[in-house]
């Protein structure tokens, strides 16, 4: 198989390709093409450890490039998008990029693969599409709410993706995710910020009265999720992918405090984001039909977790080193 990977040297599309080319999804004969433009987000790094296997081809550029698009869909057998803006306090304070990068980007990653006939196509979305939740969970049928302009730009390329299906009958898959976690992510996202601020002594910034809900969900399991829909996905059909850990903000807090062996003054409570979902909380059952089960408990990994940030001091110190990221205060899920 060639497959086209797109903004894969971020957090959770390098994980993927990383898992992919080291056989851990059962195919050793894979070709991968990554492209990514290495924003601030991206990097080579996480894919270092791939980076001289000989099915891999990196590419950097820009997923609101169609000229590039154009040239390197054709050959592929599947392309698979990762590409987004992610954070939404950064979406809050602008959301000209997210619609760029999440919905023209989209639409150019979808109108390329049409072009070039590629046979598939999986679209990486995210859970904050549906809105907020009071009770239960929501389905795949559940109406897309978004709060924040980040959810509303993914929102808007998951209709567009439904609309390449129906109009051009193209093999396209939705999946929407809960809250990831693991290795290799960004600090501006709640647990890496809270880790490494606790790592140096630092306070962590508690959103409102740290109620808020978030179902958890380890990289591993969610890259996992998204190669079963690569490969058995019905053409057309959206699947939610959840971890099963539902937990309040203040409760997630208080684990990272035990896992760093930090007090609870550490607690530094600040003013809730606007438009801040109460709860999040996905059905996945139609994925798990398809034999998907997470694999990894979550004290488990949370705890390696913990661990890999205090062990690679050099992958994310020079994340603070003057960067608008790095002073932002965390509550995005993702990537």
């Amino acid at each position: 198989m060639r497959l086209l990977t797109i903004g894969s040297a971020g957090f959770i599309g390098s994980n993927y390709v990383r898992n992919l080319l080291s056989g851990g999804y059962g195919d050793t004969t894979v070709q991968v093409t990554v492209l990514d433009k290495l924003t601030y987000a991206g990097s080579l790094e996480n894919l270092a450890p791939v980076r001289d296997h000989p099915g891999f081809t990196f590419v950097r550029g820009d997923v609101c490039d169609g000229q590039l698009l154009a040239e390197l869909m054709p050959g592929h057998d599947a392309v698979i998008n990762f590409a987004a803006e992610t954070h939404v306090d950064r979406s809050i304070a602008s959301a000209d990029a997210f619609v760029q990068t999440n919905v023209l980007g989209a639409a150019n990653v979808l109108q390329a693969a049409k072009n070039a006939g590629v046979p598939r196509v999986v679209h990486v979305s995210t859970d904050e599409v549906y809105g907020s939740i009071d009770s239960g969970s929501w389905t795949e049928e559940s109406p897309l709410l978004p709060n924040s302009p980040y959810a509303a730009a993914k929102a808007g390329a998951d209709l567009l993706a439904r609309a390449f299906t129906r109009t051009y009958g193209m093999h396209v898959n939705v999946t929407r995710c809960s809250n990831n976690y693991g290795p290799y992510q960004h600090l501006e996202k709640l647990i890496p910020r809270f880790v490494t601020n606790l790592l140096r002594g630092k306070t962590v910034p508690l959103y409102g009265d740290g109620l808020h809900v978030r179902d958890w969900l380890h990289v591993d399991d969610h890259c996992r999720g998204i190669q079963l829909v690569l490969q058995h996905g019905r053409p057309g059909a959206v699947y939610n992918i959840g971890g099963g850990q539902e937990l309040t903000n203040r409760q997630l807090t208080e684990l990272l405090l035990e896992a760093c062996d930090a007090s609870p003054e550490r607690i530094r409570p600040v003013p809730d984001r606007p438009g801040h979902d109460r709860r999040y909380s996905l059905n996945d059952d139609k994925l798990r039909a398809l034999g998907y089960t997470p694999q990894i408990p979550f004290r488990e990994g949370l705890s390696a977790t913990v661990a890999w940030y205090r062990d690679h001091r050099q992958w994310w110190q020079p994340q603070l080193s003057g960067s608008a990221s790095a002073t932002m205060t965390p509550a995005g899920p993702r990537r």
